[in-house]
């Protein structure tokens, strides 16, 4: 490809990326808040809460792309750092529920406790839990606790020169010793059913058509800052290690590269991102539990990449977006039962026919229409010509000679 081809191809790609991002963060919003539910082109508030999950799952794809797609690490432990994020945050959200909770309207909760305390018998709220009535506390572990964790266990990992599919069935066993955890009533954090009825954020309703649609523009500007951010990570040096990494590890060694740090380093980033995904989709589902933790929404992660494209940014966003649209459908009715089938025979139909996904299907279709015009060409000229009037005559006389 000449670089006049590369800067339009980029020229084109921006261009996309802003017109996305104007529809979500401008018209999407705007048909919610200034337009009646009789016009024709009104989003309702269950569409923006919709799509603001979406926008998370999104965020949530560019992490698993950024190691998958440009580092060669099939991480399936995202979704742990996904939970942890919702978690960190929705333990501040528990704890500003206060005199609204179930318990405390009738009288038994004095000291305001989040109500799953109270069904387990306690009464008083633990150590750990105190820190985190400030909202800035809780953003701060959102980054922190995730980050520490990728960090533990990228570092042993790493180090240990654990790569391949040892590195993903060691990611998923971690998940999934930590759903098996959270799953705990004993450790305080919800057991079962988790976290939920949440009420406010910031003294705002959190429920409310206004406050969901402040954090459906936080997700799309989020998204955004973190296409962004990869983009430009993408392309300065470490973007070139990640990919040398993905081709070749051995060959980065042998040219002197620590390349554990530099899968440490990538990882880490790719938690934090994964956590504040979880974050705000915790704010907008309004509940987070561990069951966002278990091996199959990993596994579904993956299915988003592929079908977008994996290695190219724009692919997970649009992959993550577009099967979600689709389990939203198909998980209605009579079809509901099929879903599973569905996304397997997607993935099928993708790793077969869509290697590059939704993204590379454009240049697929140019190709493939190029191989059938040169096909039908050859068929044109290696077909037998009919004679012409000229050549017939000339023909008839040397078969007849006068």
């Amino acid at each position: 490809m000449n670089p006049l081809q590369v800067i339009k191809r980029t020229g084109t790609q921006r261009l996309i990326v802003a017109g996305i991002f104007v529809l979500i963060l401008v018209l999407m919003p705007g048909l919610n808040a200034w337009t009646s539910p009789e016009f024709s082109l009104h989003v309702s508030d269950f569409t923006i809460n919709l799509w603001g999950k979406y926008l998370c799952y999104a965020i949530l794809a560019v992490s698993v792309d950024l190691l998958w797609g440009y580092t060669g690490l099939l991480s399936l432990g995202q979704a742990l750092f996904f939970s942890l994020g919702g978690y960190m945050l929705g333990m501040h959200l528990m704890l500003k529920i206060g005199a609204l909770g179930k318990y405390a309207l009738q009288g038994k909760n004095p000291e305001l406790i989040p109500d799953f305390m109270v069904f387990l018998g306690h009464t008083h709220l633990p150590k750990f839990w105190e820190p985190f009535h400030s909202l800035f506390f809780a953003v701060l572990m959102v980054i922190a606790i995730p980050a520490l964790v990728a960090t533990v266990f990228g570092y042993l990992a790493f180090r240990s020169r654990i790569k391949g599919v040892y590195f993903s069935i060691l990611t998923q066993a971690v998940t999934y010793g930590a759903a098996l955890m959270f799953f705990r009533n004993d450790i305080m954090m919800g057991g079962n059913n988790g976290f939920t009825d949440f009420k406010s954020i910031m003294g705002a309703d959190i429920r409310s058509a206004g406050t969901q649609r402040d954090l459906f523009m936080c997700s799309g500007v989020l998204l955004l800052l973190v296409y962004v951010f990869c983009q430009w990570l993408t392309k300065t040096k470490l973007g070139l290690v990640q990919r040398a990494i993905r081709d070749s590890e051995t060959r980065v060694l042998f040219s002197g590269y620590a390349a554990a740090n530099y899968k440490l380093f990538i990882f880490v980033i790719c938690s934090v991102i994964a956590a504040l995904a979880g974050a705000l989709y915790t704010t907008q589902v309004g509940i987070i539990n561990p069951s966002e933790m278990q091996t199959d929404k990993s596994l579904e992660i993956i299915v988003w990449v592929a079908v977008g494209g994996r290695g190219t940014l724009l692919g997970p966003i649009f992959g993550a977006i577009s099967v979600n649209a689709l389990k939203s459908w198909a998980t209605v009715g009579e079809t509901a039962n099929y879903w599973l089938i569905i996304l397997g025979g997607l993935f099928i139909l993708v790793v077969l026919f869509m290697p590059k996904g939704l993204v590379g299907l454009p240049a697929q279709l140019r190709v493939l229409k190029t191989r059938i015009m040169d096909w039908l060409n050859r068929r044109s000229q290696d077909a037998p010509k009919a004679p012409t009037a000229i050549e017939d005559a000339d023909h008839s006389d040397i078969k007849n000679p006068q």
